[in-house]
């Protein structure tokens, strides 16, 4: 029987009271949750010397050979949105790429951590995240649970915001037209707890500079605007 694995990482906190609110979700109270992830790489993967990787590669490159989807398809999970950060409007850090995974349940994902072929791919990440945060979040419009896996051939300009807000109903009005998603809980990340998350599809990197100009209410520190090259996305509409 295999090991479990033990999961080292240095990229961020890990908030162990939204962690156990996950695993330990009765059945009746658990179901779909989105975990979206803010990623920032090294400029040069960090293994360990044990990693079994015989060159130097790119935190990027490293992120690429984690890719845990055949993992993810084993307990009913799927990549359902990534893109690559174009432009960071506001926050005081930036960021390289954003991906969210849609898990079946909140309890599968704790699961997870815990499966050794999950194990042996977090390396990869381990080496190349710099740091990261990953926020639950569920959408405002429940039947977006029902969208199927995502085309993975798009290229589509999304403006995204994330943000600090007392009221999530005034920053859901402040963007039109946005897909908007409550964030349940953040279970990586610098100890900074965010509320909403929103997706906001335009026509060019021109259109979603000029969104992001127009918003109210985004200070850096409380949040973060960037805009985004999608590549895959089952998030931002309902799929017919």
């Amino acid at each position: 029987m295999s090991e479990t694995p033990r999961i080292k990482h240095n990229y961020g906190k890990i908030n162990k009271e939204y962690g156990m609110f996950l695993a330990t979700r009765p059945p009746e109270e658990d179901g779909p949750i989105y975990m979206v992830n803010l990623m920032k790489y090294h400029e040069v993967a960090q293994y360990e010397e044990d990693a079994g990787v015989d060159k130097a590669i790119s935190g990027r490159e490293a992120d690429d050979r984690y890719n845990p989807a055949k993992v993810l398809n084993k307990i009913g999970a799927d990549i359902v949105f990534a893109g690559d950060v174009l432009k960071n409007h506001v926050g005081t850090e930036d960021w390289d790429r954003i991906a969210v995974v849609r898990y079946a349940t909140r309890k599968s994902f704790i699961d997870m951590q815990s499966r050794p072929d999950f194990g042996e791919k977090h390396k990869h990440k381990a080496a190349g995240m710099l740091r990261t945060i990953i926020i639950g979040c569920r959408p405002e419009d429940a039947a977006i649970d029902n969208n199927g896996r995502p085309d993975g051939a798009l290229s589509k300009t999304v403006m995204m915001v994330v943000r600090q807000t007392s009221d999530r109903s005034v920053a859901y009005a402040a963007i039109p037209g946005a897909a908007n998603y409550a964030a349940e809980g953040t279970i990586i990340g610098d100890e900074r707890l965010w509320d909403t998350v929103q997706f906001l599809v335009v026509d060019s990197e021109d259109a979603a500079t000029a969104a992001a100009s127009q918003l109210k209410g985004c200070e850096a520190g409380s949040s973060f605007v960037m805009t985004l090259r999608v590549s895959l996305d089952a998030m931002t509409s309902v799929m017919q």
